[in-house]
């Protein structure tokens, strides 16, 4: 008895503590969702922190207009999907051969493709903007000849920064599944093609929906290095696009909280649309059998 009330009394602690960060990680959400249907006119009157007298969609409509946040939208979205894609099909195939085919150089590349996330991004513009302005590319790419301020060079980053990290995942899963499955394909006559787009690919397709989520999630949301190596207004992601809705002498928060809404709606959309594969993924590996 005594030892079932420790257990009941242990689930109620961690119940309640639980409860009190997830309260502290969704407060801000809340508060800036709420202050997105608040004229700005009601908080100038009653504060920021009073309860609205009435809620409107006119932040939304204006955000919208304003900061032409589908040219933006279209933006990210056409930086986003091939480099998640082009990502995770290199990662792949990098984990494929790491992890199926023995070699001592194995660990030493593992740990080179880890190493290479752990470095900030703030140490890497510096020579990559250089690096940038010193590429050439033709001129239907870019008018100014180079790699600079292009959506191309955004999307090249970002496919060098998350590959190391995707690798590191898909090499740790495929070492969970049976050599004897790749074994029985080659002695079936399958070749290295065969095998890694018959074989391998489904097999990793629980995998790559996780992956596939949380890079949709970082590179979508991604700010740092779009303003570094983008110039051209029109050429920047949703995230960039937020800075439109601040005023030269008085920003209205209410406005800008109505756009970082829209901006991050497309997320909860990817990740809804992928939940299932996503735990799936997540939960690979727990159970036995």
């Amino acid at each position: 008895m005594v030892t079932g009330e420790k257990s009941k009394t242990g689930q109620r602690i961690a119940i309640a503590v639980l409860s009190v960060f997830s309260l502290i990680w969704v407060a801000p959400i809340a508060f800036t969702i709420l202050q997105s249907f608040r004229p700005f006119s009601d908080v100038v009157e009653k504060g920021v922190m009073s309860w609205p007298n009435h809620l409107t969609f006119d932040n939304y409509i204006h955000a919208f207009v304003q900061s032409r946040m589908w040219l933006f939208f279209l933006n990210s979205v056409e930086v986003a999907i091939p480099a998640v894609v082009i990502t995770l099909f290199l990662a792949s195939m990098i984990a494929f051969v790491l992890s199926r085919y023995d070699s001592k150089a194995s660990v030493p590349l593992l740990m080179l493709f880890t190493a290479g996330n752990l470095l900030p991004p703030q140490l890497l513009f510096i020579p990559i903007f250089r690096i940038y302005l010193k590429i050439h590319v033709p001129h239907f790419i870019n008018s100014n000849g180079v790699l600079y301020d292009t959506q191309l060079g955004l999307i090249l980053i970002h496919v060098a920064i998350q590959v190391g990290f995707a690798t590191f995942v898909l090499t740790n899963f495929l070492r969970t599944i049976p050599k004897e499955i790749s074994e029985s394909a080659l002695v079936d006559g399958a070749n290295v093609w065969n095998h890694f787009f018959r074989i391998i690919l489904p097999l990793l397709r629980p995998a790559l929906a996780s992956l596939g989520v949380l890079m949709t999630t970082w590179i979508y949301n991604d700010f740092f290095w779009a303003v570094v190596l983008l110039k051209t207004g029109n050429k920047r992601p949703i995230t960039a696009a937020l800075s439109n809705l601040q005023g030269e002498f008085n920003t209205d928060y209410n406005l800008l909280a109505a756009g970082a809404c829209m901006a991050f709606i497309p997320t909860l959309l990817v990740f809804f649309a992928m939940r299932k594969h996503f735990v799936a993924g997540l939960t690979l590996g727990s159970t036995k059998g």
